[in-house]
């Protein structure tokens, strides 16, 4: 065949994956998306935002401004502020059952510290917050709000529980693997480090990525964790035998930003390539969907549903599901949505006020309602 010929077929597939996406844009979306909360008080870029464990009704999120922070979803109220880093705050993440919290830093170090917050704080709700607001004073009343709290801070905690150290350059994120006896660091020396959480000896440090290491996350149940790099792949590494086994998986051809697994244990991945993957966990070959955007993914989240929730630098948040088919975008105007890049989105399953938070390079921390249009 000649290259005329294949250039043809070629433009003719792209034409029609183009119309047929045009089309399926128009379908009645399916997801009713509404923004319920704003969380006010960080003063630089939001990298990550995760959520407490069942039962918990707190979010926290790790910043640029070197903190991390805890919120009350229902209130907006920050409970809590930690201030223990020396550099931009990278990633934060809850312990599975205890009041404990794992964050990742620019220092070159992940902290465990006390999460644990003060609840009767929390109920002290502003006389103004309680106000049924309309929507055009609303920006007024998150101004009063805002600078309220900064006058009315919320408590501080400067000290860890456990420091662990070990690498020699920018730690992006650290997450609990499952047991939590031990946890994951990924960092930009290329390097993960498998810590005992007990001690904050390093047990292990996984090695073979090319770059910079640019996120980690665990399996829920298993222990499973996958790191993503800018060396364009991701890597599945199991910890269930003593000899530890590594995958890789070579799909996108620029920095993969985050993969995560879903609770029926597929790998989804994103990238800067702005496309979104969906992967067998036993097949590092080819990916069961492949998801394309017109702006690079950042931080993504799953819900134990199979809603892949992906934030773009465009500002936009999308929806889609494990098949691969577009499910909504969130609302984004004056009033609602991100004003920059959004760098991180995660979802609550329990939650009756918001079922998906946001964050960005805007400082806005969001929370929204998702529900199928014949829930809402």
């Amino acid at each position: 065949m000649g290259a005329n010929s294949a250039q043809k077929i070629k433009t003719s597939h792209k034409l029609k994956a183009q119309t047929s996406k045009i089309v399926s844009s128009f379908k009645t979306p399916s997801m009713n998306c509404t923004m319920q909360k704003e969380y006010m008080g960080h003063r630089d870029g939001v990298w990550e935002i995760s959520v407490g464990r069942l039962g918990q009704p707190i979010i926290a999120t790790a910043s640029a401004d070197y903190t991390a922070r805890i919120w009350a979803i229902d209130n907006s109220r920050c409970l809590l502020q930690y201030i223990g880093h020396n550099g931009s705050v990278n990633s934060v993440r809850f312990h599975p059952n205890r009041e404990l919290a794992l964050s990742a830093s620019g220092d070159c170090s992940a902290h465990v510290w006390q999460a644990a917050v003060d609840w009767d704080m929390s109920k002290r709700v502003s006389s103004l917050e309680e106000l049924p607001i309309a929507s055009s004073e609303r920006t007024t009343a998150n101004n009063l709000i805002s600078n309220n709290d900064e006058q009315d801070d919320p408590p501080t905690l400067r000290t860890p529980i456990r420091e662990l150290l070990g690498h020699t350059n920018v730690v992006m994120a650290a997450d609990w693997l499952s047991g939590a006896e031990q946890l994951v660091t990924a960092s930009w020396d290329r390097t993960a480090n498998l810590y005992d959480t007990e001690t904050g000896e390093i047990i292990h440090t996984l090695c073979g990525h090319d770059q910079e290491l640019t996120h980690v996350s665990t399996h829920h149940t298993q222990k499973l964790c996958v790191t993503s790099s800018r060396d364009n792949t991701f890597r599945l590494w199991d910890f269930r035998e003593s000899f530890h086994s590594v995958s890789v998986f070579q799909g996108h051809t620029e920095t993969v930003t985050s993969a995560v697994f879903t609770r029926e244990d597929k790998i989804v991945s994103g990238s800067d390539d702005r496309s979104v993957k969906v992967w067998e966990l036993r097949n590092i070959r080819s990916p069961l969907a492949t998801i394309r955007g017109d702006s690079a993914a950042n931080r993504l989240s799953v819900s134990s549903t199979g809603i892949v929730a992906i934030p773009h630098d465009n500002r936009q948040i999308r929806l889609f599901d494990l098949s691969g088919q577009r499910l909504a975008r969130l609302p984004r105007t004056s009033r609602q949505g991100h004003r920059r890049m959004v760098c991180s989105v995660a979802w609550l399953e329990d939650s009756s006020v918001c079922n998906l938070f946001s964050c960005g390079f805007d400082r806005l921390v969001l929370g929204w309602s998702v529900l199928p249009v014949k829930d809402a």
